[in-house]
């Protein structure tokens, strides 16, 4: 590792991954109804929530048969080592073809996922597969969320400043679909089999190298936490599996709260281009709202969430690959909402 020029902190590349097995979404509400009408009385008055979600297809790790059989912890966990490993290597793969690097030449793995729990965890398990180095530093970070995507990207960032010149790979991987309860159903898990797909994206980043003049600037992330809002989102850890945690608050509070925040986080921000996780349609609505964007204007994270639906951590990332890739320039600034209750943030130059 040769640090030539000290220079900012640039990622060199950003790439996407789904896993093969595709929900539309009319398919979903045909086997939700099949298997939740007569368990859940209030099925019917939430079906709407599946219309209305802005989605049209999802992907998951496993086949739609899979979820009509009950599953605990331990089915939970194989189809996640299985499914998220896959993910994993597909979008880190792609990720270092883009920068024209090999997993050999990483020096630090930053790993964000909280829909399983595997220890090693995913870079370990991968590491043969990917060809990382024994000496590969690893960095897993659990509990995110959907506040990951951001969150992990400026955990890396803050990486490459420390060790100039150094390799920095990011992975954000989640298998939200393996959540699907039978044995527990409340509001909240009806809006998440809903929203929630899965998919995995990787990032790599450096600092200190004057070959990467070219590269999109990364500046430092900052985050948000407001107090007494636990329960507006994240698991609660039960005896079948993680039970999810999603309040019906979310859309307004956005609404009511963002932007203070922001204000007081970056006084003086100039943003070209939000970068917005969209967490459900009507929280890509709330955003347009506070952020005072014409309605629209998020049109990217409409894309994303009508294509692959909510996948926690990675979402942002995918939306952030179709703004870079639409030729985005200027000042943008990614920000997602996350357990906590956590506004992250963190803002992006483009030359």
């Amino acid at each position: 590792m040769t640090t030539q020029t000290l220079g900012p902190p640039r990622l060199l590349s950003l790439a996407t991954a789904v896993p093969p097995e595709v929900l539309v979404q009319e398919d979903v509400i045909r086997e939700s109804r099949a298997l939740l009408g007569q368990r859940f009385a209030q099925f019917d008055r939430l079906a709407p929530a599946f219309e209305n979600a802005g989605i049209d297809t999802r992907h998951s790790v496993v086949p739609l048969d899979w979820f009509r059989q009950p599953h605990g912890w331990t089915d939970r966990t194989r189809a996640y080592a299985a499914g998220a490993s896959r993910l994993f290597c597909e979008a880190a793969g792609l990720a270092l073809t883009q920068a024209g690097l090999t997993a050999g030449q990483v020096d630090v793995v930053v790993t964000v996922s909280s829909t399983g729990i595997v220890t090693p965890t995913l870079e370990a398990l991968t590491a043969g597969t990917m060809g990382f180095r024994t000496d590969v530093m690893r960095v897993p970070v659990f509990g995110l969320g959907c506040a990951g995507g951001v969150s992990g990207l400026a955990i890396a960032r803050d990486l490459a400043v420390a060790r100039p010149g150094a390799v920095v790979l990011m992975v954000a991987v989640e298998t939200c679909t393996l959540l699907f309860r039978l044995d527990r159903l409340t509001k909240a898990d009806i809006i998440a089999t809903a929203l929630f797909g899965d998919g995995a994206a990787a990032a790599v980043l450096r600092a200190g190298h004057e070959g990467d003049g070219d590269k999109p600037e990364i500046g430092p992330g900052r985050q948000h936490m407001w107090p007494d809002t636990l329960g507006i989102m994240g698991w609660t850890v039960e005896e079948t599996g993680l039970g999810v945690v999603f309040d019906r608050s979310i859309p307004a509070f956005a609404e009511a709260e963002l932007r203070a925040a922001l204000d007081a986080m970056v006084p003086d921000r100039t943003v070209d281009r939000h970068v917005c996780h969209p967490g459900g349609a009507k929280v890509i609505t709330a955003l347009e709202s506070t952020l005072d964007l014409a309605p629209g204007t998020l049109d990217a994270e409409r894309q994303v969430l009508a294509r692959c639906g909510n996948m926690s951590a990675p979402t942002v990332l995918f939306v952030l690959e179709a703004v870079l890739q639409s030729g985005q320039r200027g000042d943008l600034l990614a920000m997602a909402l996350g357990p906590g209750f956590t506004l992250s943030i963190l803002p992006i130059r483009v030359a």
